[in-house]
Order: C-alpha cells, then sequence, then structure tokens
C-alpha cells in the first residue's frame, strides 16, 4: 500500500520556522541566564539549533515527497487525456472523465478544478489556479501548453504525446542525477565519521595523556576544554556538511537540513558515550 504525503503550504512552512526559531532563541536566553557561557550553555545552544530545524525540516521533506508523487504521476496523466481525447471527448471532459482514476495527490487537484468549473470558473482559470496549487516546475511548463491546445480547439494529442515523453525524460534524467551524486553523499558522511573517530581517538591516546605537561613553556589545554572546542567543531561540521550534501544531493540548501540533523545527533551522541 502507498502512501500519500501529505501537501504542505508555503504559510504552513514560514509558520513552522517562526514557532521553531522562537522557541530556540527562547531556550538560549533562558540557557545564558541559568549557567552563562559554560559547556551546560553549549548544549543548550545545540538542542536550540535542533528545535529551530527539525519542524521546517519534517515539512520541507514531506513537501518535497508530495511534489515528487506529483511529477511522477504526470506521465500517466498525459498518456490518459491522449486517450480520452482519441475517444471524442473535448479537454476539459477528458480531465473530468480522468479525475475519477488514481493519480496520486494530483487526483484531489483534478477533482478541485472540475468542481471550479462547475461552478462557473473557466477552463482556462481552473487550470491556472490547479498550476498555483501544485506550483512544480514540470506543472508550470505544462500548463501553458494545455491552455495552448484547449486555445486551438482542444486537440492535444500532438501536444501531449510529446510532453509526455519529455516528461519521462527529465524524471529519468533526475532520477540518474541522483544516482550519480549519491556516492558524494556518503564521501560526506564518511569523512564526518571518520573526523569523529579521530578526534575521540586522538584525545583518548594523546591529550589525556599528556595533560599538565608544559609544551613549548606553556601548559597544554585541560582535556574539559578540549572537550568543549571538540563539541563545537563537531556541531558546526555536522550542520554545514549536511547543507553541502542536500545541496549536492537534491540541488537546494533546505533539503540538506535533514543530512545536518542526522550527523548533528550521531556527533552528540558519539562524543557522549566516548569521550
Amino acid at each position: 500500500m502507498v502512501i500519500e504525503m501529505p501537501k504542505v503550504e508555503e504559510k504552513e512552512k514560514k509558520f513552522a520556522w517562526i514557532i521553531s526559531v522562537s522557541l530556540a532563541i527562547t531556550l538560549i536566553a533562558f540557557g545564558y541566564v541559568m549557567f552563562g557561557f559554560t559547556r551546560a550553555f553549549d548544549e543548550f545552544v545545540f538542542f536550540a539549533v535542533i528545535i529551530a530545524v527539525f519542524p521546517p525540516t519534517v515539512l520541507n521533506y514531506l513537501d518535497y515527497r508530495w511534489r515528487k508523487d506529483v511529477d511522477n504521476h504526470l506521465p500517466d496523466l498525459f498518456r490518459s487525456i491522449v486517450q480520452a481525447q482519441k475517444t471524442g471527448m473535448t479537454l476539459p471532459q477528458a480531465l473530468e472523465e480522468i479525475s475519477k482514476r488514481k493519480y496520486g495527490p494530483l487526483t484531489a487537484e483534478l477533482k478541485k478544478m472540475n468542481a471550479q468549473i462547475s461552478w462557473g470558473m473557466t477552463f482556462e482559470e481552473a487550470l491556472l489556479a490547479l498550476g498555483k496549487r501544485v506550483n512544480t516546475v514540470l506543472m508550470q511548463r505544462t500548463v501553458p501548453l494545455i491552455i495552448e491546445a484547449s486555445r486551438s480547439g482542444g486537440r492535444v494529442e500532438k501536444v501531449f504525446e510529446p510532453t509526455g515523453k519529455f516528461v519521462r525524460t527529465t524524471l529519468l534524467l533526475d532520477k540518474e542525477r541522483r544516482n550519480q551524486t549519491r556516492p558524494y553523499i556518503a564521501i560526506i558522511y564518511v569523512a564526518f565519521f571518520v573526523y569523529l573517530f579521530t578526534i575521540i581517538l586522538l584525545f583518548k591516546s594523546f591529550f589525556v595523556s599528556i595533560e599538565g605537561l608544559p609544551l613549548l613553556g606553556s601548559p597544554v589545554m585541560a582535556p574539559q576544554e578540549m572537550q568543549r572546542m571538540f563539541f563545537h567543531m563537531t556541531a558546526i561540521q555536522a550542520f554545514f556538511g549536511g547543507l553541502v550534501a542536500g545541496k549536492m544531493g537534491e540541488g537546494t540548501i533546505n533539503a540538506g537540513l535533514k543530512h545536518s540533523l542526522i550527523m548533528m545527533l550521531c556527533g552528540y551522541i558519539a562524543l557522549k558515550l566516548f569521550l
């Protein structure tokens, strides 16, 4: 059974950012008042960042899956439109008939468009409203084609057959690009975990053993200070490494937030357990 992802509106994502960032700022202020610039305050800042990023990350992921599902159903939709047109239906009639079938998240949007037409909205207006609601790159490219085909008499076989091929080719190229960039994302993760292993090994086998010994005329940094420095370095590397992974894998910085969360939490747990 395929689970359909819910649609996430832009205002919902903005609201999530406002609420989560406000909570994070409140937590940071509370930590500063209670502990000042101590290691306890560092952990308050760390979890404040997690709180600020987690809700928008979940919504961005749901929105990404919803848009991807829409694009994946477009070729089937175009094929059905062509078949309906060949039976003698007009374009609005074809879309009304097609809306009774299953096309993932597109089904609800097609039904909404048909309802708007039945309430008196013109076909072009309803189609433009559909494009605004769905608002994927592929949908924005295909809506003008549908409108022009409707204006020219509604015979869209010659329009939708090559358009369907174009969409399928675009989806295949996008899948190929993701497959090609996946090893680079893996490299970022491997590099991060190698970094974690290295600092833990150095701390356990080297820095602890030279505690208090003078080095070049000055005492070595205390282990507690080293732990705090490593904590800062790990959090920074995890956050920005995740953003780079998202940019490489999916083309957007927002897509990297989930990678940032994963690496930050893994780094925090590793340092707590072994450092």
